[in-house]
């Protein structure tokens, strides 16, 4: 792929030089090959897909994609995940994550939950890493990620995770107009959050939560519905879909489908929240921040 031209306006001695996407994605291609081997952190979303189709390009077999296989990824993402690694042709590697919904910093719920979440699975990529003999692990953090409240970040940064995409500064539309120039079938998909964000913090997280989660929003799936989430209040599930779709969530026939799928699922009552899909929202709630449905966790 040919490398851009870095733009330069003179103003008296000062030059002020403007990346191009090119020099981004060439920065990228350039950390890689200095690396070396490496583990991708791996969840077939957009960013992780981008990174682990350059690595493989770059790194040619030297490099291996690492999934995390629990209760908190819906089976449809880890399926998806296994499709995108098989396209790109890079060795993939899923790995069983289900001891940390056992753990009690997991399942207490606190705010900052992907902190210890996050750091569990570093430990267990590490495992995967070393036996792949991977020199590190990258993952797929953006540069818009830097304004989110992103607990997680944290961990992935104690843990010596690298993130060639935020050093080159690609931002999220950048990341998107990269994978469609890959080819990437993740060029246009909707961020995905674990299914624990949809459990209000302070609420223990609990396998049977999660399974209700991931089964009510295989309805909205089924319902041809893109983004989305369904937040677990108890007995309450609470819907939010982007606010142009409102219209059609409550259309009768399908409003009523919908709610009689919930209460099979064993949710008593069904609302839909007016203001529609925010990312982040339940963090939100505890004080976070709410961010673009790109960034935030949630």
């Amino acid at each position: 792929m040919q490398v851009g031209e870095t733009g330069a306006v003179a103003c008296g001695v000062d030059t002020v030089s403007v990346q191009t996407i090119d020099d981004k994605l060439a920065q990228v291609q350039a950390r890689l090959a200095e690396l070396g081997r490496v583990a991708v952190a791996f969840s077939g979303g957009v960013d992780s897909s981008l990174l682990a189709a350059v690595a493989h390009e770059v790194l040619v077999g030297q490099a291996v994609a690492v999934t995390a296989d629990w209760a908190v990824v819906p089976r449809r993402e880890v399926e998806e995940a296994r499709a995108i690694a098989a396209l790109i042709g890079i060795r993939h590697v899923v790995v069983s994550a289900n001891a940390v919904a056992e753990r009690e910093e997991f399942r207490a719920n606190p705010v900052d939950r992907c902190y210890y979440c996050k750091g569990a699975l570093a430990g267990l990529l590490a495992e995967v890493a070393a036996n792949e003999g991977a020199t590190c692990i990258v993952h797929g953090e953006v540069a818009d990620d830097a304004q989110a409240y992103r607990p997680g970040k944290q961990a992935a940064d104690e843990a010596g995770w690298i993130a060639p995409l935020a050093e080159a500064g690609l931002s999220k539309p950048e990341v998107r107009e990269l994978s469609r120039r890959y080819g990437l079938p993740t060029a246009d998909k909707s961020s995905f959050a674990c299914l624990a964000t949809r459990v209000p913090h302070g609420q223990e997280v609990t396998l049977d939560r999660l399974g209700q989660i991931e089964a009510a929003e295989e309805l909205l799936v089924a319902e041809g519905f893109r983004q989305y989430r369904v937040r677990h209040h108890g007995e309450i599930a609470r819907i939010e879909v982007r606010p142009e779709d409102l219209p059609r969530l409550v259309e009768p026939e399908r409003a009523a489908r919908l709610a009689e799928g919930l209460r099979q699922i064993g949710f008593l009552h069904v609302t839909a929240d007016l203001a529609g899909f925010r990312s982040g929202g339940l963090s939100a709630l505890a004080g976070g921040r709410v961010d673009s449905p790109s960034t935030a966790e949630g």
